[in-house]
């Protein structure tokens, strides 16, 4: 067996969103939910080893990243992934430049590149500013992230506070002339002592020629977008046959339920959608903060509800609420709470008969599957944009559960409506 690509991400759906984009370009994945202590499974071209490392402190989530590259490599991956959300979230002195830095002194390369846009989902890069459809970063939703607030849209900037060397710029001037350019471009910052290059990219034709351009580097960093351009590469090298099924899931069954922790702007409106039209049930920091019995008053709730269809249970707020909160609780209490109790209430709707789940949120992900003992995920069809579902293959040979792992900011705002349609 011979894996081709080595992925590490740093948080679950964004684990689920990469591993997505690859399925759908014809390669054979697995998601593994953190670092494993198995071999990998057979006939498979790509693996995604999704970690909760995103908001670690720094020197664990180096530590995490490096375990993982270590099974990957001892896998026999030909090239290597290091995945972050296509918002760049982080703080300064955040992860993505220190687990950038490590990968690459491990794998003993002096270059790589960052490039989190997603053109599908509305995140470009321009002259080094990433956007969210038409707005800087830093005026966006996410100037309010509880966790990683991004205030700055300078990818330059936010990485160079990250990271010990320079970091350089691969304009649209280069982009737009193609892969050839772009490796140029490398070239010649690799000879100005620049480690790092932040790539332009405002379509999709334009991660595949960055993504052609990547083809001999052993690290690459980015969103899951440039995952469009590397398929291609090993077939370039007969290394590769496209394989049509690869989105192929086995059935689930089952009742059917949706939990929400995420705070972002597309998950309040979704939340806000699926409240119009079906059951719901409001988890409160402050209650749980109180001692409130609010994971058995869910669970109560769900149990006269969830036979009539899908049920909603959720944790989403506006901006102000959150900070209110967090400013009677500390941040870090206040979002333990709200996971701890959605991964106890995940665990009872399953025992209950819920066989198909979409989590919102990259958090709450996290805390859910760990919760349920999902060890892996086989990806299958997409429901939008860096959203497939999968089902999880967990400890103790359960039945199936087909997972959808939405990061907070993805989909539509029918997204909780229509994923159910995707299932076979």
């Amino acid at each position: 067996m011979t894996v081709l690509l080595g992925c590490i991400a740093d948080d679950f759906t964004g684990g689920t969103d990469l591993a997505g984009m690859l399925v759908k370009a014809g390669m054979r994945t697995v998601q593994l939910i953190g670092v494993p202590t198995e071999p990998l499974p057979d006939d498979i071209d790509a693996v995604v080893i999704a970690l909760k490392s995103r908001t670690n402190p720094a020197a664990d989530a180096v530590a995490e990243s490096l375990a993982a590259l270590r099974y990957l490599q001892e896998a026999g991956c030909k090239q290597f992934y290091f995945k972050y959300c296509s918002t760049f979230d982080s703080t300064p002195t955040g992860n993505i430049g220190p687990v950038a830095e490590a990968l690459m002194q491990a794998l003993e390369t002096d270059f790589t590149i960052a490039c989190p846009a997603f053109p599908a989902n509305g995140r470009t890069i321009y002259k080094g500013y990433l956007f969210v459809g038409n707005e800087l970063l830093s005026e966006s939703g996410m100037r309010n992230h509880p966790l990683t607030p991004m205030t700055d849209a300078s990818l330059v900037r936010v990485l160079q506070q990250q990271v010990s060397s320079p970091v350089g710029l691969a304009d649209y001037t280069v982009v737009e002339q193609g892969a050839a350019a772009i490796s140029e471009r490398f070239a010649a910052l690799r000879a100005q002592g620049c480690r790092f290059a932040i790539v332009d990219a405002v379509s999709n034709q334009d991660l595949e020629a960055i993504g052609e351009a990547c083809a001999d580097l052993p690290l690459i960093t980015g969103g899951s977008g440039i995952a469009l351009g590397l398929p291609e590469n090993f077939r370039r090298r007969g290394l590769l046959k496209r394989d049509d099924a690869a989105d192929r899931l086995p059935a689930t069954g089952g009742l059917r339920a949706v939990i929400a922790g995420s705070c972002s702007v597309a998950t309040q409106r979704q939340v806000a959608v699926m409240r119009e039209q079906a059951p719901s049930f409001h988890v409160d920091a402050l209650e749980l903060a109180r001692g409130v019995e609010v994971v058995a008053a869910a669970l109560d709730w769900a149990r006269e509800h969830i036979e009539q269809g899908p049920v909603l249970v959720y944790a989403t707020s506006t901006p102000e609420t959150v900070r209110a909160v967090q400013t009677q609780l500390g941040v870090e209490r206040a979002g333990l709470l709200v996971e701890e109790a959605l991964a106890a209430i995940a665990q009872g709707l399953v025992r209950m008969g819920v066989g198909q789940l979409i989590v919102a949120g990259g958090e709450t992900s996290g805390a859910v599957v760990k919760a349920l003992g999902v060890t892996g995920l086989h990806i299958g069809p997409e429901i939008d944009p860096g959203v497939p579902w999968t089902v999880g293959l967990q400890a103790g040979g359960t039945s199936p559960l087909a997972l959808a792992l939405k990061s907070g900011n993805f989909g539509s705002e029918d997204f909780f409506l229509k994923a159910w349609s995707r299932l076979s």
